[in-house]
C-alpha cells in the first residue's frame, strides 16, 4: 500500500493567498493552507494545494 502524498512545506515560501495576497499557514491535521487575512482555508488534495477561492472553506470568526 502506498502512502498518501504529503504537502511540501517549502511551497509555502512561494504561495500566497489569491484573495488577500497575504501569507499562508499550513495546517497538517486538516490538510489545508490557512489565510488568516482572508479568513479562508484552501484544501490540499493528494499533496497539491487547491488555490481557488471557490474551493476554499470559510474560517469561523
Amino acid at each position: 500500500m502506498t502512502d498518501k502524498p504529503t504537502f511540501d512545506r517549502h511551497m509555502l515560501e512561494a504561495l500566497i493567498c489569491p484573495q488577500s495576497h497575504g501569507a499562508l499557514e499550513y495546517d497538517a491535521d486538516r490538510q489545508e493552507l490557512i489565510s488568516k487575512s482572508a479568513g479562508l482555508a484552501y484544501p490540499i488534495r493528494d499533496g497539491i494545494p487547491v488555490m481557488l477561492v471557490d474551493e476554499a472553506r470559510r474560517l469561523d470568526p
